[in-house]
């Protein structure tokens, strides 16, 4: 019996040692959850702040509770480290680095080439290498593959290496990391056997494809057809606009369709990780075939403009008060890129915040979740929201609609509200003072 058809019995009997390189949303609520399955798990990262914080069964990720944490670093079955060279001593080793794009947009895969350059160095006969990183198909293959074999080993032969694409939902208490499907695609049947055997003993589900290129695109797909669908509900924001229509009346009752119909809403641009960037790397692979992304270009115009939308917004309601945006108090409620997540990554709000900046503004914010943050190179920080605070602005931008902010009290004691998450929706007292996306 080879070291690779051994790795399956390994995995059945948890004595497989389990790797996780990059312990952020991804990576730490992966790791935590082998170690609950029963795996001896190290995690890597190269951030020394992370490292101390898991050493001493602390989480900063707000889907993984420091108890949990804590319970398997006292059972000895989760580390966390920055010597790569631990490398050696796991049998499986899962990627969950970041891969953003450059400022050309291009994909930015840098990370991945360290993580697989580390585990190069190590590559022993009986590993399995699983990339999770959101990436363009053909990235494992044409790529990871060349990488790997420059060790001397042979994949398929010596080592397994799949593709099994991340879904993590940050705040999500609905769809956690168990309970939605995985999808897995090897290189080999034999890799995507092993792969589906690892990620079987936490998922309830996996969902075997036929080549890594395949699970590549699949995760494309997803957050391709979100941002096309996003930027759908934020054209036809702007079409109720002109239309004066309120565009949550009629994506409400729009929903009220069972069937043909998806809801989707509207908002001050796209964040996150996946969502504003993940079609870019569609797009980017499908320019390099002479093939053009027109869907995915269209809706990347229409999202990345919002932002640009919202500030033109803001001025013409300032300007109907007798105000100018040079010198007005305006606060800003929410700056991560989604409720209840500390977030910052792509957040609408960092160029909504610039734009006000660029016209004179003068920009305070409130967030429960991001005590402080850097804009534009300056350094602001989450202010209380006192009945001062409010009465003191002269215009409240609601940007991310976080679940534990008293909207009523916003509306009731401060002045004019800009609402482009739709908060404001149970709010009944004075909806005069209330303008909607």
């Amino acid at each position: 019996m080879s070291k690779l058809q051994d790795l399956r019995g390994k995995i059945n009997s948890r004595e497989a040692r389990i790797g996780v390189i990059g312990l952020g949303y991804v990576g730490l609520p992966l790791a935590v959850e082998l170690g609950k399955a029963g795996f001896r798990v190290t995690g890597f990262d190269v951030d020394a702040t992370k490292i101390r914080a898991l050493e001493g069964g602390r989480s900063y990720i707000g889907d993984v509770e420091s108890s949990d944490l804590q319970v398997q670093v006292d059972a000895g079955r989760f580390k966390a480290t920055s010597n790569f060279d631990q490398l050696a001593e796991v049998d499986v080793i899962n990627i969950c680095v970041p891969t953003p794009l450059r400022k050309t947009r291009d994909p930015d895969v840098s990370f991945i080439a360290s993580a697989v350059e580390e585990i190069r160095k190590h590559l022993h006969e009986g590993q399995l290498i699983i990339l999770g990183s959101t990436t363009y198909p053909g990235t494992t293959h044409e790529f990871v593959i060349p990488m790997l074999e420059d060790s001397g080993l042979v994949i398929g032969t010596d080592f397994s290496l799949a593709f099994a694409p991340e879904r993590i939902d940050p705040a999500n208490a609905k769809f956690k990391i168990q309970n939605v499907p995985k999808v897995v695609g090897g290189e080999t049947a034999l890799c995507t056997d092993l792969a589906c055997a690892v990620f079987g003993t936490v998922f309830e589900t996996t969902v075997p494809v036929s080549s890594t290129q395949a699970a590549e695109m699949v995760k494309l797909l997803e957050n391709t057809f979100r941002a096309i669908n996003i930027g759908l509900a934020n054209e036809v924001a702007l079409m109720c606009e002109r239309l004066d229509l309120d565009v949550w009346e009629v994506i409400d009752a729009a929903a009220t369709k069972p069937y043909g119909f998806m809801k989707f809403t509207p908002g001050p641009g796209l964040g996150g990780h996946c969502i504003p960037v993940d079609p870019a790397y569609l797009s980017w692979k499908m320019k390099s075939l002479n093939f053009p992304a027109r869907f995915i270009e269209l809706a990347t115009e229409v999202n990345s403009g919002m932002p640009d939308h919202v500030v033109d917004r803001i001025a013409e309601m300032l300007n109907e008060d007798r105000l100018a945006v040079n010198g007005a108090r305006i606060l800003i409620l929410g700056v991560a890129y989604k409720s209840s997540v500390d977030d910052m990554r792509e957040s609408p709000a960092l160029d909504v915040i610039a734009g006000l900046r660029i016209r004179g503004g003068d920009i305070r914010y409130h967030d429960p979740f991001v005590s402080e943050c850097e804009i534009a190179g300056e350094l602001m920080k989450s202010v209380d929201l006192t009945d001062e605070e409010l009465k003191t602005s002269d215009l409240v931008v609601v940007l991310t609609d976080h679940p534990n902010v008293d909207y009523d009290r916003v509306v009731k004691v401060g002045p004019r509200v800009f609402d482009t998450r739709n908060a404001m929706r149970n709010v009944m007292a004075d909806r005069e003072k209330i303008t909607k996306l």
